[in-house]
């Protein structure tokens, strides 16, 4: 972690949750949890963000923008999949017009499983993303050779 040149700019999206687990990506940002101290940067535009934190199940009608978020973000990108409606669909998996988890929109580099997730668990994953980041700098630093 000690090698990234820049802080890292985070994103966030809610797909169709209960939002438990955007109470949470909203605790994790204040001073009690303080995310900001591994120099993370919370932004509203895809085109500056680093990381795409997405909360809530994927329906077909925010598939499409999840889709567009992640297709604005430069390269490299890590995604990551909060909560359990996240990462499969969670107790809302059953509903007619629910298609699963962020994987059914976009690659998932990080699932983080919870319900609601814990800030800690969310200030954990970030950290591990930003190693996933730099080795996907590194690959393409390499591949740029």
């Amino acid at each position: 972690m000690s090698s990234i040149s820049k802080s890292p700019w985070v994103i966030h999206y809610d797909g169709s949750s209960c939002n438990g687990c955007d109470i949470e990506v909203l605790a994790a940002l204040m001073p009690r949890f303080d995310v900001e101290r591994f120099g993370v940067i919370n932004t509203g535009n895809p085109k500056h963000a680093d990381i795409l934190l997405l909360t809530g199940s994927i329906n077909e009608q925010n598939k499409p923008v999840v889709q567009n978020i992640y297709n604005q973000m430069p390269e490299p990108k890590v995604v990551l999949a909060l909560g359990i409606c996240a990462t499969s669909g969670g107790i809302f998996r059953e509903c007619y017009n629910v298609m699963g988890g962020a994987d059914k929109a976009v690659p998932v580099d990080l699932y983080v499983p919870g319900c609601a997730i814990r800030p800690e668990a969310i200030i954990d994953a970030v950290v591990q993303a930003l190693g996933i980041l730099e080795k996907k700098r590194a690959a393409m630093n390499a591949a740029a050779v």
